[in-house]
């Protein structure tokens, strides 16, 4: 059911049911672009990631159009609404007040208009909400990590393949716009350019523990039981979850464990993404992890802190990953190394670190090296986005499928289970997605999921 009544009144109300504004709007009123020919696109988050990257990165596109938002926080809903209809009205000149919100995703998934949608929701949702928007027929783009767990991971990737649908995982490491470093440093190493290769290093950014956190009053536009969603009960606190006075700063919930494993999938799931890619290793995984990481031992923010993990690959290579080591990917081959880093940040809100040269090899000649015809040439992507709505149109493979975001995801998962197992030499079947003889590691192949909330 859609209301009809004002964003103030949402606020107000706190109301959790899906809140329709009808648009009326003339052809022209977006250019060239036909409405018919136009994606209409359904926004499901709409916090930090979504309102600083991911609606920024569509509505340049005119072939793009978000009709709707929807979000488990009324004041988000109204906030996301009207940030989008202040765009279009900016991009057009003309008044424009026609997005819908919902406090519900199956309505969204519901609305035969809405082709695709984006995910954009805290990391314990995002295997729940892909299924289900597959299974609706829509197609995804959907924020990384992949999941939260490596079972419900797979269960993402094979819903997708079973669908047909298109879904793009947020790696924007790998397209050329913003930062084709990455694509040439994994070019150059899967042409051979470091000689064999033999080790990669990635560093990644810390968290710092949390305070104590006491439990508060569940705000009137918060609809707190669903935004727990699959993860055990737990008293609310505004900053296990994000904040209330209408900012939009980096959230609590990144530094729990019921919603995430912190740094290790954060910015791991980019950063092995891309050693995977130079490694030729991106629909497989490790064959043996170890490691240990300290815990926060207080406060309610409880991911991993200061870590060091390693890892072997059936190919021989070898990996180590740490949040002592510099912020990127290092190949390590018997010719040579090269390092590549970011050159810049995807939010405001993101950890950031000294700024470094974004690629830089051992010998200066190796950057210099041409790509031969008959070599290796690796996929090129432009804007995450703009690939993803190419790939829609097409209905071909795009730089940064499902089972390609399962893989990165699922080693790094791999790497937070050898956390919680100091020194325990994990033996971890890659095509089995399970460990060796070790019924304690399978054990958190999965978590307890409440029956209201399951995929």
């Amino acid at each position: 059911m859609q209301n009809r009544i004002s964003r103030r009144g949402l606020i107000k109300s706190g109301a959790a049911v899906a809140i329709g504004f009808p648009a009326i709007v003339p052809s022209s009123v977006f250019g060239a672009t036909a409405p018919s020919n136009r994606i209409n696109i359904g926004a499901i988050g709409v916090g930090r990631i979504s309102r600083t990257h991911d609606l920024p990165s569509t509505w340049q596109y005119d072939d793009a159009h978000i009709v709707a938002v929807c979000d488990l926080d009324t004041k988000r809903i109204a906030l996301g609404q009207q940030l989008i209809d202040e765009t279009y009205a900016k991009k057009t000149g003309k008044p424009y007040s026609g997005t819908r919100g919902y406090a519900d995703y199956h309505d969204v998934l519901a609305a035969k208009d809405i082709d695709a949608v984006i995910i954009s929701t805290p990391d314990h949702q995002h295997a729940r909400l892909a299924v289900h928007a597959v299974r609706a027929g829509k197609d995804v783009y959907l924020q990384k990590p992949a999941s939260l767990t490596i079972q419900e991971g797979r269960t993402m990737a094979d819903a997708v393949a079973k669908s047909g649908r298109i879904l793009q995982i947020g790696s924007q490491q790998r397209s050329l716009d913003p930062w084709p470093q990455f694509h040439r440093a994994c070019e150059l190493v899967r042409n051979g350019r470091l000689g064999k290769l033999q080790h990669v290093e990635i560093g990644l950014p810390g968290d710092p523990s949390g305070p104590a956190a006491p439990p508060m009053p569940i705000p009137a536009n918060l609809n707190y039981d669903a935004w727990l969603g699959s993860t055990p009960e737990a008293y609310y606190t505004e900053i296990r979850v994000h904040p209330q006075d209408a900012s939009f700063d980096r959230p609590g919930w990144m530094r729990c464990e019921q919603f995430g494993a912190g740094m290790i999938t954060g910015w791991g799931a980019h950063h092995v993404d891309t050693a995977h890619w130079g490694m030729d290793t991106e629909h497989t995984g490790p064959i043996e992890v170890w490691g240990r990481a300290e815990f926060p031992k207080s406060g309610l923010w409880d991911v991993h802190g200061p870590f060091e993990t390693h890892a072997i690959y059936a190919n021989g290579v070898t990996m180590t990953i740490s949040g002592a080591l510099p912020n990127g990917v290092k190949f390590i081959g018997s010719d040579g190394s090269l390092f590549v880093t970011r050159s810049g940040s995807v939010t405001p809100s993101d950890p950031s670190g000294p700024q470094i040269d974004p690629l830089v090899a051992s010998n200066p000649k190796i950057l210099d090296s041409v790509i031969g015809p008959n070599e290796v040439h690796l996929y090129r992507s432009p804007e995450q986005h703009r690939n993803w709505l190419d790939s829609i149109r097409s209905r071909q493979p795009n730089i940064a499928t499902a089972e390609l975001g399962h893989r990165a995801c699922s080693t790094c998962l791999v790497h937070s289970i050898a956390m919680h197992l100091p020194d325990q030499h994990l033996k971890w079947d890659p095509v089995a997605e399970r460990f060796t003889g070790n019924d304690e590691a399978n054990a958190r192949l999965s978590r307890p999921m409440r029956k209201a909330y399951l995929i």
